[in-house]
């Protein structure tokens, strides 16, 4: 009698538990890329060096430099300085200049705007630009007594293509602007309020200082855009790097394209290993707590220097709320600046 054959019956699983698995098996493989991909960034990333304390000059009838001044005081540990600098353009000197500091471990973000026709004993610090932005960073570092870790120098062409790729910003502009310049092909013109900002429109608001509908031709036409002069145009500087910071960090996602971008159209000592260590902290600052901003206070004046050349108008610094801005927004130390550490330039 041939044997009957038996034949298991397979258990028949549900198309729920079936799913369960699947997804399991997909959350595995999610959380190893994840993993891996952390490991890498952690990999890539290296944490940037400070800068030492500017070297203070020499007492008179000394050689050396007074090694006396400040004894103990420290840079705090994860506080970091920057020079942020953008040329005009035409002439080559900078038009933009900025300090930051970013304290990492408290999570708070200072920037203080140098005026661009800052007083100096050998002219405008804007001409500094002409050496390179290392030239500018050690000039403005010794006026403000502050070691700067990094500078970054921004053209047009990236300025514009790095608020491009990020889809723009919304960005309410302050003032109304209107103005032409023949000589540039250069038109801009925007009324006050909350509106859509592309690459190219970022750089021309923060680029107006005034308006060319007064009466008359150019440049006879022309008036200041802001009825605080170029403090005001400094303040709506500051406003658009925050916006395009905080749009920047909103995106988590993209930061790896957006580094990559920022270090291709921006001169700057930053490796593309620090700027990654910079960008994983900065995706938890809170901009509403943590960003300040200020321009350093002073009032124009008319300078003749000592070889007899005329600077024009010049803006001079007040040393006292220049400590006081300082210390309060991009001082990396553990301890106060004194007026000896700021090197201010007053006319005679």
């Amino acid at each position: 009698m041939a044997q009957r054959r038996r034949i298991r019956k397979k258990k028949r699983v549900s198309p729920l538990r079936r799913a369960g698995k699947l997804a399991y098996r997909i959350l595995v493989v999610l959380s190893a890329i994840i993993v891996v991909l952390y490991c890498a960034y952690r990999l890539a990333s290296k944490k940037p060096t400070q800068a030492p304390e500017p070297t203070p000059e020499a007492p008179a009838g000394s050689l050396s430099p007074d090694q006396s001044e400040a004894p103990g005081r420290q840079r705090r540990e994860g506080t970091y300085t920057f020079l942020l600098a953008a040329s005009d353009q035409s002439s080559g000197n900078a038009d933009t200049i900025i300090v930051a500091s970013y304290d990492t471990e408290a999570q708070k973000v200072g920037m203080v705007s140098v005026p661009r026709d800052t007083l100096l004993e050998s002219g405008k610090i804007n001409a500094a630009y002409h050496k390179g932005p290392e030239n500018l960073r050690d000039t403005v570092s010794d006026l403000l007594g502050v070691p700067i870790d990094y500078y970054v120098a921004v053209d047009v062409d990236g300025f514009v293509a790095l608020v491009d790729e990020l889809g723009g910003i919304e960005f309410d502009v302050p003032v109304r602007m209107s103005f032409d310049d023949p000589t540039q092909d250069l038109h801009i013109h925007y009324q006050p309020g909350l509106q859509h900002l592309t690459g190219e429109d970022v750089l021309k608001v923060a680029r107006c200082r005034n308006n060319s509908d007064g009466p008359g031709s150019y440049p006879d036409n022309l008036y200041g855009a802001y009825p605080d002069g170029d403090i005001g145009r400094t303040r709506t500087q500051q406003q658009l790097i925050a916006a395009i910071l905080k749009k920047a960090l909103s995106n988590p996602q993209k930061i790896n394209s957006y580094v990559n971008l920022f270090l291709e159209y921006v001169d700057t000592d930053l490796e593309f290993s620090e700027a990654l260590w910079f960008a994983q902290p900065a995706l938890g600052l809170d901009f509403s707590t943590g960003f300040a901003s200020a321009t350093l206070a002073g009032e124009n004046v008319y300078y003749v220097d000592s070889r007899g050349y005329r600077w024009g108008s010049c803006y001079e610094l007040d040393p006292e709320a220049a400590l006081e801005t300082v210390n309060s927004l991009i001082n990396p130390y553990n301890a106060p600046l004194t007026a000896a550490d700021l090197n201010i330039f007053q006319k005679p």
